[in-house]
C-alpha cells in the first residue's frame, strides 16, 4: 500500500480522513466507453474483496517496503529492534528474495476460501514498492521465478499466475495491485547520480535533467504491466499504486498509453490509479478508513483485518462482528470493502484470519442478500443504523457493538417511503410495525429479545 503521510497537498485533489489520503468525489471522471460503465456497475456489486499484500517482507513482520525509504524512517523503522545502519537495512531487505521459500503455498485452498465466505474478488499485490515481482516477469531478475529465489523450481513458482488461475476458477474477480514506483531498478533509484545515499518516495534523480534514464523507467514499467495483462488470463482491475507517481507532476509514466494499450487486449479493464484522480481512476480508494458520509461514484475502501497490511507474527485481529459492521457501513455509503489478509511467509493463512473469514461467510450467507447487488438509499448511514436498496427493496441493519448490548422491543427506522411489509431476514416474516413521527417503528419477535444481542438486526421492507 502507499501509506500516505505527507501534507494534504501532496497529491491534488485528495481528502484526508486521520493520516490517509483518497481523491475526491469531485475529482472522479466518468467514463465515456459504455463496457467500463458496465464494469463499474459490475464491480459495484461485488461489495467484498479479499485483498493480500505478500512478499520477502513477509518474513520479517514489518510494514512493507516502507522501510527502505530514509524519508519515511520515522514511522516505518519505529518496530524494527534489532541493532542496523539505514545501509545494512537496505541490503538485508532486498537480500530477503534469498530466504523466500513458501513451500506450504496452496492456492486453490486460498481461492475455495474466500469464495465458500462470500468473498467476489482477489485483489493481490504483483509488486510493491520494493520492486519485487510475484509473476515471471522477463523484465528482472528480482522476482519469485529468479534463480537467486530457493521458490523458482517449485511447481507453483509463479505465484500471481497460480493465484489469479485459482481464483478465477472458483468465479472470482481478478484486481492487480502494481506499484507504479519501484525502488529496486536503477532507472528509479540510480545509484551514484547524487551525493550520499538517502533514499526517499521519489526517483534519486530530476527525471528533466536525465530524460534518457526517466524513459528507461516509463518503457521498464510499460513492460511490466502489459506482461500481465498479456500472459495472465483476463484481469478486471488494473489497481495501481504509488499516487506519487503520476502524470500530473514530473514523475510522469505516460500510464495512459499502457492503459489504452492494454484495453486494446482487454477491453473490459478498470484502472485505479489511486490518489491521483482523472480519467485513470475509474475507482476512488480509501485506505484504511471510511468517508463520513455515502459517495456517488465507484469506491472500494482497502482495511487491513489485522494491524497492518503485510503479516504480523503477533498481531490483533479484528472480530468477525466489528468486520461484518465495516463491511455494513461500507456498502450502505455506495462502497466495496477490500479486506487484506497477510499471508504467512510459509505459504499459509494464519488460523485467526481463516477463523475471522469463516465466520464472515456464515453471516453472508444468511444476510448477503442485504449486501450484495445493492445500491445507497437515503438516510444511508445513521448512527447504528445502515441502509441499503436493491430494486424497489430496501434494507435496514441495526448494528450491535457488543453482545452485552441492550435489544430494545422495538426499533424507530428514519424511512419517509410508505411500507406495505417488513421481514427479519433470518428469523420472522412480516414483522408488526406502525407509521410515527420519527419514521417507522417495526416491533422484534419475542424471541429476539433478551440474552445476548445479533451482529446486527437486518429487515427487508417493501
Amino acid at each position: 500500500m502507499s501509506d500516505n503521510k505527507g501534507s494534504a497537498d501532496e497529491f491534488e485533489s485528495v481528502v484526508e480522513q486521520g493520516v490517509h489520503n483518497y481523491s475526491s468525489e469531485a475529482s472522479w471522471v466518468k467514463p465515456e466507453d459504455p463496457l467500463l460503465l458496465e464494469r463499474l456497475e459490475w464491480f459495484k456489486d461485488q461489495k467484498l474483496g479479499l485483498m493480500m499484500h505478500w512478499g520477502p517482507y513477509s518474513q520479517l513482520g514489518l510494514v512493507e517496503s516502507w522501510a527502505l525509504s530514509d524519508e519515511d524512517q520515522e514511522w516505518s523503522r519505529n518496530e524494527i529492534d534489532w541493532d542496523f545502519d539505514a545501509e545494512e537495512l537496505k541490503r538485508e531487505y532486498f537480500a530477503l528474495n534469498k530466504t523466500f521459500n513458501p513451500l506450504r503455498f496452496q492456492p486453490e485452498q486460498w481461492a475455495s476460501l474466500a469464495a465458500d465466505n462470500g468473498f467476489k474478488y482477489l485483489n493481490f499485490t504483483t509488486k510493491h514498492h520494493d520492486g519485487f515481482c510475484m509473476w515471471d516477469t522477463r523484465t528482472t531478475g528480482y522476482r519469485i521465478t529468479g534463480p537467486d529465489c530457493p521458490f523458482h523450481t517449485h511447481k507453483y513458482a509463479d505465484i500471481t499466475k497460480q493465484l489469479f488461475n485459482a481464483f478465477r476458477a472458483r468465479g472470482l474477480g481478478i484486481s492487480a495491485y502494481f506499484s507504479k514506483a519501484d525502488w529496486h531498478t536503477p532507472y528509479y533509484w540510480a545509484p551514484g547520480i547524487r551525493p550520499g545515499t538517502t533514499t526517499s518516495r521519489g526517483p534519486t534523480y530530476d527525471p528533466k535533467e536525465y530524460p534518457w534514464l526517466w524513459e528507461q523507467f516509463v518503457r521498464f514499467t510499460h513492460e511490466q504491466i502489459m506482461e500481465l495483462v498479456t500472459n495472465y488470463g483476463r484481469i478486471d482491475v488494473l489497481w495501481l499504486d504509488a499516487g506519487w507517481v503520476n502524470d500530473y507532476r514530473d514523475q510522469n509514466i505516460r500510464l495512459g498509453e499502457v492503459v489504452e494499450k492494454a484495453r486494446q487486449i482487454q477491453p473490459w479493464l478498470l484502472s485505479a490509479d489511486r490518489t491521483v484522480g482523472g480519467p485513470y481512476e475509474n475507482l476512488i480508494t480509501p485506505e484504511q478508513t471510511l468517508p463520513e458520509q455515502a459517495l456517488h461514484v465507484p469506491w472500494e475502501s482497502c482495511i487491513t483485518m489485522g494491524s497492518a497490511f503485510s503479516f504480523r507474527y503477533e498481531d490483533h485481529y479484528k472480530s468477525v462482528r466489528e468486520l461484518i459492521h465495516l463491511l455494513v457501513e461500507i456498502v450502505a455509503k455506495g462502497g466495496n470493502l477490500a479486506l487484506n489478509v497477510g499471508p504467512q511467509p510459509d505459504g499459509r493463512i494464519s488460523k485467526t484470519a481463516i477463523s475471522r473469514i469463516r465466520g464472515m461467510g456464515d453471516w453472508l450467507k444468511v444476510y448477503g442478500e442485504a449486501i450484495y447487488g445493492t445500491r445507497i438509499c437515503e438516510p444511508y448511514s445513521i448512527g447504528n443504523l445502515q441502509f441499503t436498496q436493491k430494486a424497489d427493496q430496501v434494507y435496514a441493519f441495526h448494528l450491535y457493538k457488543d453482545e452485552a448490548a441492550a435489544v430494545p422491543q422495538e426499533i424507530v427506522l428514519p424511512l419517509r417511503k410508505e411500507v406495505n411489509r417488513i421481514d427479519l431476514l433470518g428469523s420472522c416474516d412480516k414483522l408488526e410495525f406502525r407509521r410515527t413521527e420519527q419514521g417507522v417503528a417495526v416491533r422484534l419477535p419475542d424471541a429476539e429479545a433478551g440474552g445476548k444481542a445479533p451482529i446486527a438486526h437486518v429487515f427487508r421492507i417493501q
